[in-house]
């Protein structure tokens, strides 16, 4: 359906998985590819991202663009993280049809699934009990996000497929204390503490100056620096980090969350999904990729009563396999060589117990993970410290 010509818009193309998904486009030839920055494009705005797609008429949109943070930007913000990413996802998705885009990739999270879902976490686990409340309203926009995919696909026969990837890690990750992952944020403060008991001042007014903290840079005193730091749990050769560490945690390589994306992009349709094959005789004007020609639809949609009750066609994206947040920060200390102590405070939320995903449904798709925790927590603490 797209070959190496294809217009291909990657909106967040400088985020953790969409420069990666960028990068592997290019790796494969495809080099017809767009990008906006969000200083170019604030994709909040109707009629700007109107406008972007009049212009630039895509035939395929990645959408890994997205209104992201951990439990604490997720406990201060939360009508941001609602309606900025509902109004993302309207913008791109209604866009998309309206300009009639071939094909649609809609990245979203594991979050979407109920806080105490059996596990592994199949797709069909979605909406069958309450959400984690801490990252309740970001779940929410990115199941409304992976049900219009399914709705338009349903109604108007198009091919929009949803990704929903594990914890993601990787180059280009944010680092920044007030609103990072797990992963990020847990480097960067075993690292700083490191170099405040190795007097590293140098190393740490660098690392301020490109990451600073509520305003605090290399430029500040000494004893402010240590006053920010030690608000976020860091001080000589000291980590404290939030709750109990015994939620289980499963984490993707960003390069491998990108090589899995353009996977389903180029190889996986909605019929892949559904089975579509089996129901094509009860479909109306099916095209050459197996769901509904709007064209040549009799204006009823792409579903009927007969196909049954259709849902639950996003595809989980991870390695299958998990770890505590305590063994991360054992497996952190030894990457970074931290001989300090690391305590958890206990009266801080730990989140969702456990969150690993069942990705049975990818690999029948003909993917499965190359990069292991031990490997990608070394590369990612290689790009951070840049050594």
């Amino acid at each position: 359906m797209l070959d190496k010509n294809s217009k291909i818009y990657v909106a967040g193309h400088n985020g953790l998985v969409g420069s990666a998904i960028w990068k592997n486009l290019e790796e494969r030839g495809y080099h017809n590819l767009v990008g906006r920055s969000h200083k170019e494009l604030d994709l909040t705005d109707q009629n700007a991202v109107k406008a972007f797609f009049d212009e630039e008429k895509p035939d395929a949109v990645v959408l890994a663009a997205a209104f992201v943070g951990g439990i604490m930007a997720n406990s201060l913000y939360r009508a941001d993280f609602i309606m900025q990413n509902m109004k993302i996802q309207c913008n791109v998705i209604s866009n998309a049809y309206s300009h009639n885009v071939k094909k649609l990739l809609f990245l979203g999270s594991t979050c979407i699934y109920p806080k105490n879902a059996p596990q592994p976490m199949k797709e069909d686990a979605l909406l069958t009990s309450p959400l984690e409340y801490t990252n309740e309203e970001y779940a929410i926009a990115k199941i409304a996000g992976l049900k219009m995919c399914e709705s338009y696909n349903l109604q108007y026969g198009t091919n929009y497929i949803a990704v929903m990837p594990t914890n993601l890690y990787g180059p280009n990750d944010n680092f920044h204390l007030e609103n990072s992952h797990v992963m990020p944020a847990m480097i960067r403060k075993i690292y700083l503490a490191k170099l405040i008991h190795e007097g590293a001042w140098e190393t740490i007014k660098e690392d301020l100056n490109k990451r600073p903290v509520e305003n605090v840079n290399g430029n500040s005193s000494k004893d402010d620096i240590l006053r920010i730091l030690e608000k976020y749990g860091i001080s000589d050769n000291k980590v404290t980090l939030w709750g109990t560490g015994t939620p289980l945690r499963e984490f993707l390589w960003s390069e491998d969350m990108a090589d899995a994306s353009v996977h389903v992009l180029l190889n996986v349709d909605f019929k892949d999904i559904i089975g579509i094959e089996k129901y094509s005789s009860v479909f109306y004007g099916v095209s050459a990729s197996g769901v509904v020609d709007r064209n040549n639809s009799d204006g009823r949609g792409g579903a009927i009563p007969s196909l049954g009750e259709i849902r639950n066609c996003h595809i989980n994206v991870g390695t299958g396999k998990e770890l505590t947040i305590k063994e991360l920060s054992k497996l952190i200390v030894k990457t970074v060589g931290f001989e300090g102590e690391v305590v958890f405070d206990s009266a801080k939320p730990d989140g969702t117990p456990r969150k690993l995903i069942d990705v049975t449904k990818l690999h029948s798709l003909g993917w499965t993970h190359k990069v292991e925790i031990e490997e990608g927590v070394e590369k990612l603490f290689k790009w951070y410290a840049g050594v």
